[in-house]
C-alpha cells in the first residue's frame, strides 16, 4: 500500500476512535457548564491539569522506548514488551500508595482540605491509564488499530454514559425524591467529584478487557534492556514534562497567577477552560496523527524516499490543521452554543488557541529529527525551552492580561519551538519541508478569518453566507496548488 495511504487509514481509524470517542466526552461540555457554575467547573479544569503532568512522569518516556527498541531488532519484541510492562507495573503501583498514604496533607497544599477523596481517585486513575498506555501502545506497534479504536470508543462511552448518569439522571431524581432508588446514589458534596468517579470506572473497565494485551511472562525481564532503555527513555519524561507545562500549566497554574479574589479566579480558570474546549476538533486530530505518526515515521526510516514523504506528510497536515481551524472560527457563533452563556465571556481566545494548536502538530512532525537519531537530549533542549518561555509569559501577561495573556503564550512557546526543531533538524536530519507553502496556508486561513469579520462590519451580507464563502475559497485554493497537480500527475503516469 502507498505509505501516505497507509498512514491515512491508520490515522482515519485512530481518529475515529479518537475524534468520535473524545467528540462524545465533549458533548459533556454543555452538561458540565450548564450544570455548574464556572468556579466549580474550574476544579475539573485544575485537577485534570495535575493529571496531566503525572501522566507524564508515570510512563517515563516508556511508550516511545518501547517503540525504538521493539524496531531495532535486537531483541525480541515480547522481551521489549515485557520489560517495559514490568517497569510501569512497579512505578504506578509504587505511585498510588504514595498517594494513598499523603492523600490529606495534598489536599491541603491544593486549597481543597474536604476533598481528599479527589486526590485518591485521580491517583487510581494515574496509574490505571499508564499501565493501559503500554498494552495501547502493543497495538499500535502491532497495526491493530481496529482493537484500539473499539476499546478506546468503549472506554470512553462508559466514562460519557456514567457521567450523565451521576451527573443529569442521579442528579434529577435526587432533587425530586431523595430516598428514591436513583436519588440516593447523588451526594451533593461531591458535586463535580463524579466525574472522576466515571472516569476512574471506566479507566478499570478499559484495563481489563487489556488483559489479553497484559498476559506476557514477566520473567522475561532484561536488565541490560532496561538500562537502555531507560537512558533512552528519559529524556522522553523531560520532552513530556516540559510538553505539559506548555499545554496545561495555565490551568493548573491560573488560579494562583490572577490578580482576583480567589472565588473570581476560579471562576476565570472555568470560564478559560471551557472555552479551550472549543479547540478540541483540532487536538482530537493531532492525537490521532501522534497514534498513527510514531509508529509509521520510526517503520519508514530505512526508505529512500522517507525524507520526501515526510516532508509530503506535514504539508498535508497543515492543510487538514488549517480547515479545521476554519471551520471552528468562521462558525464560531454556533459552536459557542455548546458552552454556558456564562462561559462565552472568553470567546475571543479560540482563534489564539486553535492557531498554537496548528504550531504544536507542525513540531510533532517536525520531532522526528532526534527521535529517529537517537538524539532525545537535544529535544530534551526544545521542550524545556519552550517550557521556560511558557512560564515566563504566564508569569508576565496573566496577571496583566488574564486569561488571554495564557492563550497567546501557547502561541509564543510553540512558535519559538517550530523555529528551534526545524533549524536543529536541517543539521541532524534534513527534511526538505514546503515551508513557504505551509506559511501560506496558515497565513491564507488568518486572512480568510480576518476578510469574514470584516464583510460582516461592513456588508450586509448573513454571516453564514460569508463564512461559507470563505471556507469554499480556501478549499478551491488548495484544490489548484495541490489536488490538480496530484490528478495531472496520476493522468500522465496512466498514459
Amino acid at each position: 500500500m502507498n505509505p501516505l495511504k497507509k498512514l491515512a487509514s491508520q490515522t482515519a481509524i485512530y481518529g475515529v476512535s479518537s475524534v468520535f470517542g473524545r467528540f462524545l466526552n465533549y458533548l459533556l461540555v454543555p452538561l458540565l457548564t450548564y450544570t455548574f457554575a464556572p468556579a466549580e467547573y474550574g476544579v475539573i479544569a485544575e485537577f485534570y491539569a495535575y493529571m496531566g503532568f503525572f501522566a507524564v512522569v508515570l510512563m517515563f518516556g516508556l511508550e516511545t522506548g518501547y517503540f525504538r527498541f521493539r524496531a531495532s531488532g535486537e531483541w525480541q519484541s515480547e522481551r521489549v514488551y515485557s520489560t517495559v510492562l514490568s517497569t510501569l507495573l512497579v512505578l504506578n503501583v509504587g505511585f498510588f500508595l504514595l498517594l494513598y498514604w499523603q492523600r490529606q496533607p495534598l489536599a491541603e497544599l491544593l486549597h481543597h482540605p474536604q476533598h481528599s477523596d479527589y486526590i485518591l481517585w485521580c491517583a487510581a486513575i494515574l496509574a490505571l491509564d499508564s499501565i493501559g498506555a503500554i498494552a495501547f501502545a502493543r497495538l499500535r506497534a502491532e497495526e491493530r488499530a481496529a482493537r484500539f479504536a473499539t476499546l478506546k470508543l468503549l472506554e470512553i462511552g462508559v466514562n460519557v454514559g456514567l457521567t450523565v448518569f451521576f451527573i443529569s439522571i442521579c442528579r434529577q431524581a435526587f432533587v425530586h425524591d431523595p430516598n428514591s432508588l436513583l436519588g440516593a446514589l447523588w451526594n451533593p458534596e461531591l458535586g463535580v467529584g463524579y466525574v472522576f468517579i466515571a472516569n476512574l470506572i471506566a479507566s478499570g473497565l478499559k484495563l481489563l478487557l487489556l488483559t489479553p494485551q497484559l498476559r506476557i511472562p514477566l520473567t522475561s525481564f532484561d536488565l541490560e534492556l532496561f538500562q537502555r532503555v531507560l537512558r533512552y527513555s528519559m529524556p522522553m519524561v523531560v520532552i513530556g514534562f516540559a510538553g505539559i507545562i506548555n499545554e496545561m500549566l495555565d490551568r493548573a497554574a491560573l488560579k494562583y497567577l490572577l490578580p482576583f479574589d480567589d472565588a473570581t479566579n476560579m471562576a476565570q480558570l472555568g470560564i478559560y477552560s471551557a472555552c479551550y474546549k472549543l479547540s478540541i476538533l483540532m487536538a482530537l486530530f493531532i492525537q490521532a496523527f501522534r497514534y498513527a505518526g510514531e509508529p509509521f515515521f520510526f517503520n519508514y526510516a530505512q526508505r529512500n524516499d522517507a525524507r520526501q514523504t515526510y516532508a509530503l506528510v506535514l504539508n498535508w497536515f497543515v492543510i487538514c490543521c488549517t480547515a479545521l481551524f476554519l471551520l471552528v472560527t468562521l462558525y464560531l457563533n454556533f459552536f459557542q452554543y455548546f458552552v454556558g452563556s456564562e462561559y462565552r465571556s472568553g470567546l475571543s481566545v479560540v482563534p489564539v488557541l486553535l492557531l498554537a494548536s496548528i504550531l504544536l502538530g507542525i513540531y510533532v512532525n517536525l520531532s522526528i529529527w532526534y527521535k529517529l537519531t537517537d538524539r532525545t537530549l537535544l529535544g530534551a533542549g526544545v521542550s524545556l525551552i519552550g517550557a521556560g518561555i511558557t512560564i515566563i509569559l504566564l508569569l508576565w501577561w496573566v496577571p496583566i492580561y488574564g486569561y488571554a495573556g495564557a492563550a497567546w503564550a501557547h502561541l509564543v512557546c510553540y512558535g519559538a519551538m517550530v523555529m528551534i526543531s526545524y533549524l536543529l533538524g536541517r543539521h541532524y536530519y534534513p527534511v526538505p519541508y514546503d515551508f513557504k507553502k505551509v506559511g501560506g496556508y496558515i497565513g491564507l486561513a488568518i486572512a480568510l478569518l480576518y476578510a469574514h469579520h470584516f464583510w460582516q462590519e461592513h456588508a450586509s451580507w448573513s454571516e453564514f453566507l460569508t463564512a461559507t464563502a470563505c471556507f469554499s475559497a480556501f478549499f478551491i485554493v488548495v484544490f489548484i496548488i495541490d489536488v490538480r497537480p496530484l490528478w495531472q500527475q496520476r493522468l500522465r503516469r496512466s498514459f
